[in-house]
């Protein structure tokens, strides 16, 4: 074998070695990323794992308030939420009196474990007190502002200054039906007018007008 041809071989065996070579340090290399990052990936869980354990903790102890602030920090740091924490997070809720946003977190966890989840049977239970007191709280809500309406504003009337009666609709007559009979009565508020007087009217409202006698 002449020496060129024999330079060449070796030169082309030196680059397979060294291309395998290379090939196998890039691999090592990228091996050595993939399991960074999954170390990385594990800290991080163990790190909301901690994180989320704690506010349970705090959850459990009756402080709510800072409870909920800790459960909102791991909720902004994962990507997918744990379906524990819609429980924890909508227990927490119930108890500061946010019934809304309670009901919605509950209803998570119980559309993801149904009613074999650990936490399945008192989470129906929070989610249903939940319910009534948001029903209540509405109904406070309407009161109120039926009241405010009512107490302490004076209704326009419009440029007639007069209003149909609320009490008889207009038809100066109050018609009451029961199952033997139905009973008619003149209406006592409008004098036969079947309308009030924005005065009348806004008294009506705060319980002052008084009805005459017929």
């Amino acid at each position: 074998m002449s020496t060129t041809r024999i330079v060449k071989h070796f030169l082309v065996l030196f680059f397979a070695v060294s291309y395998t070579f290379s090939m196998a340090q890039t691999e090592a290399e990228k091996e050595k990323i993939r399991e960074r990052e999954i170390q990385r990936q594990a800290d991080k869980q163990r790190a909301v794992n901690m994180k989320l354990d704690s506010a349970v903790a705090i959850m459990d102890e009756g402080n709510y308030e800072e409870a909920e602030e800790m459960f909102l920090s791991v909720l902004k740091s994962v990507r997918s939420v744990p379906s524990d924490l819609t429980f924890y997070f909508g227990k927490t809720s119930y108890y500061l009196g946010k019934y809304k946003q309670s009901i919605d977190w509950l209803n998570k966890y119980i559309q993801l474990k149904g009613v074999s989840g650990q936490f399945s049977q008192e989470a129906i239970s929070i989610k249903q007190q939940s319910e009534v007191a948001l029903l209540k709280e509405k109904e406070i809500e309407a009161k109120q502002a039926t009241q405010v309406m009512a107490q302490d504003f004076d209704m326009d009337c419009g440029p007639t200054g007069k209003v149909t009666c609320p009490v008889c609709n207009g038809t100066t007559v109050i018609i009451k039906k029961s199952y033997i009979n139905t009973t008619y009565k003149t209406c006592s508020y409008c004098h036969l007018k079947g309308v009030l007087t924005c005065e009348e009217y806004n008294k009506l409202l705060r319980g002052e007008l008084k009805p005459a006698a017929n």
